[in-house]
């Protein structure tokens, strides 16, 4: 049976906005092979395939995440507060590329981050 999985990582990532006038942030996604806060340790190889698979979501602007911990896999755009444009590997880091969206929540999320407020950004899935 599978489970919803959610890991949470500190999102140290700094806060500038683009030539459009998008607001960017980036910071570590993942870390691979190191003890996170829920007590899970992932493989990087098992980052690697799953990071390559969320590069098509990537491609077609639909890496989408919601500025609180909701309790199923499925994202309710009503909140809806960034899109991730962007990730690479530095390391055993999954260094993403965050766009804090125009919307309730991702306003929200802005104003909280230029704040200094410290966050976590979570990965979701379905695992056991």
């Amino acid at each position: 049976m599978k489970n919803l999985l959610i890991e949470t990582n500190l999102f140290e990532g700094k806060v500038k906005e683009d030539e459009g006038g998008r607001t960017i942030v980036k910071g570590v996604l993942q870390r691979a092979g190191a003890e996170n806060q829920n007590g899970r340790v992932y493989p990087k190889p098992i980052l690697i395939r799953e990071a390559k698979k969320y590069e098509q979501l990537i491609k077609e602007r639909r890496a989408l995440g919601e500025l609180d911990h909701p309790d199923s896999s499925v994202i309710n755009l009503k909140n809806v507060s960034h899109n991730i444009k962007e990730i690479h590997w530095d390391g055993n880091d999954l260094i993403g590329t965050v766009e804090i969206l125009p919307t309730p929540s991702g306003n929200i999320l802005k104003e909280l981050l230029r704040a200094g407020i410290l966050l976590g950004i979570s990965s979701r899935g379905m695992g056991s």
